[in-house]
């Protein structure tokens, strides 16, 4: 299992009248949240993109628990569960205050795209073989 978590201060245009994070926010939250999870392993979306790869959004779940206000300092989790096999990376994610409580669940769904075909194709080998340990038993 590979788990990354990023911090996020949330901003006062991102919270609605009620001085509540804005339920689509959550969306970029994630996305903040993977994107360094990828840094994390020595990649970025741009090094994917060079060779070769985009990873577009195919499916997006979101539970909202609590709400985060203006001034939170918010933790994202980003959870690989499974070494994809295939076309497919599914990142389990979480949004916790400071406080430690759970805000959000979500669940992403990307997919490996071939840039120059735009057809599915498989993890790229160097990010496969980064994350390989990550999922070996000890």
């Amino acid at each position: 299992m590979f788990e990354s978590s990023t911090q996020v201060r949330v901003r006062y245009a991102e919270t609605d009248q009620m001085n509540v994070v804005y339920h689509g926010n959550y969306a970029q939250y994630f996305e903040v949240s993977r994107a360094e999870a990828i840094r994390k392993l020595g990649f970025s979306y741009k090094d994917m993109e060079k060779m070769g790869t985009y990873m577009p959004i195919v499916e997006l779940h979101c539970k909202y628990l609590r709400p985060a206000h203006y001034d939170d300092l918010l933790t994202v989790k980003a959870v690989l569960r499974e070494l994809p096999a295939d076309h497919r990376i599914v990142f389990e994610q979480e949004v916790h205050n400071e406080a430690g409580q759970l805000l959000c669940i979500g669940k992403v769904v990307l997919y490996f795209i071939d840039a120059a075909t735009r057809q599915k194709t498989g993890m790229p080998e160097q990010l496969r073989a980064t994350l390989r340990p990550f999922f070996e038993e000890a």
